[in-house]
């Protein structure tokens, strides 16, 4: 715990998904106090065609309240 899903079209390099992972932990580790072995991250390649029905309705739109940071 924590948990961080990333959700992103396929085509960034493994190199770009790790450094994202890596300032993700660092961030989680410096701001919320977590230990480096309590943090888990997903990449969740989503094909452009499929980003309304699998992301953007469900959750964007439909948690829009929820979001800490919102497009636009």
């Amino acid at each position: 715990m924590p948990h961080v899903i990333v959700k992103l079209w396929p085509g960034k390099s493994d190199d770009q998904k790790s450094w994202l992972a890596d300032a993700f932990t660092e961030s989680v580790i410096g701001i919320l106090g977590y230990d480096d072995d309590a943090v888990s991250i997903l990449f969740d390649e989503v094909a452009p065609n499929d980003w309304s029905e699998r992301v953007h309705k469900p959750d964007i739109l439909g948690r829009w309240n929820d979001l800490a940071k919102r497009p636009g």
